[in-house]
């Protein structure tokens, strides 16, 4: 009875590993005798000789086994060792261990074991110090996606605040402090605070569509300002500094709506206006980056949570 127990464990054993390794055989079937010797075998190519030691395109690197993806091209850096190099993978893409000689840690794919290379730390070679030396003939490269770049614009009092807290948003490029709405060409910072030119003060926000919505930008606008405030944010008074949102289309004029109607439901009083795009001039230098210049922190701007 013992012996035909320890059968039946066998068995089991047997068969749950011939499932685990089910869904990559065909995939392993498939593979060259080169890929093989490094994949399956664990060997590694000659160096400078792979495909991809020399890249630089936006894209993700994805296991040859099992397309998991691996890599992002953000993290790859050229370490001039022959094999590309990369001092981050994507979260849980990667495991390591020991090589047998216990000298050097090897890297694998998480998902299905493929062998990628090994793993090098305390070189200082990024701020990471860390090199994840990968064999070209594991991965398989997809380039991005091309995105279009684009604009938002938002005046919320004054412009220094606004700016400093929407150019920290992950996808946003770039904020730029400037005047909107008026009835002048290129004024000037004295003409726009005389309340006379018709102006805001305003922050054009160039950004990437793939990384970050135009909705998400703006819940996060009518959370670091106060936009039941007319005419003003916080101890800054004047027409200059009323909150407003101008718009590049009806779908972003349909978003703030429906932003606006989701506040005023929660009982808030949206003072802010929504207003057709018009011509944006950037304000002098020294207003650029003002917080950052000058190490200071917002005094009329600040994060409440409305959403």
């Amino acid at each position: 009875m013992k012996y035909l127990s320890l059968l039946i464990m066998l068995s089991l054993s047997l068969l749950a590993q011939s499932q685990e390794l089910k869904p990559w055989a065909k995939a392993l079937s498939q593979l060259t005798v080169q890929e093989k010797a490094v994949i399956v075998d664990k060997g590694t190519e000659r160096p400078f000789s792979g495909k991809y030691v020399s890249t630089d395109e936006k894209g993700i690197y994805y296991c040859k086994v099992c397309k998991s993806p691996l890599y992002r091209s953000d993290d790859k850096f050229d370490s001039h060792c022959g094999w590309p190099s990369f001092d981050d993978a994507i979260k849980g893409a990667i495991k390591e261990q020991k090589d047998a000689d216990g000298k050097r840690t090897e890297i694998l794919c998480s998902n299905c074991d493929a062998h990628l290379g090994h793993v090098f730390e305390g070189e200082g070679m990024t701020v990471k110090n860390l090199r994840h030396c990968v064999n070209s003939i594991s991965l398989k490269f997809d380039k991005a996606k091309k995105t279009t770049n684009t604009y938002a614009y938002f005046a919320g009092g004054c412009f220094w605040g606004v700016e400093y807290y929407l150019e920290k948003l992950e996808g946003v490029l770039s904020a730029e402090s400037g005047f909107m709405g008026g009835a002048i060409k290129n004024p000037s910072y004295k003409e726009v605070v005389r309340g006379k030119s018709g102006h805001l003060e305003s922050v054009r926000v160039l950004y990437d569509p793939s990384k970050i919505s135009y909705e998400t930008l703006a819940k996060y606008f009518f959370e670091i300002h106060d936009p039941s405030q007319k005419n003003g944010q916080g101890p800054d008074i004047g027409s200059q500094y009323h909150s407003a949102i101008f718009v590049n289309s009806k779908k972003e004029r349909a978003t703030i709506e429906k932003l606006i109607a989701i506040l005023t439901s929660k009982g808030y009083t949206i003072a802010t206006k929504v207003l057709p795009k018009s011509s944006f001039y950037t304000a002098e230098e020294y207003h650029q980056d003002y917080y950052d210049k000058n190490k200071k922190q917002p005094y009329c701007h600040g994060y409440v949570k409305r959403f």
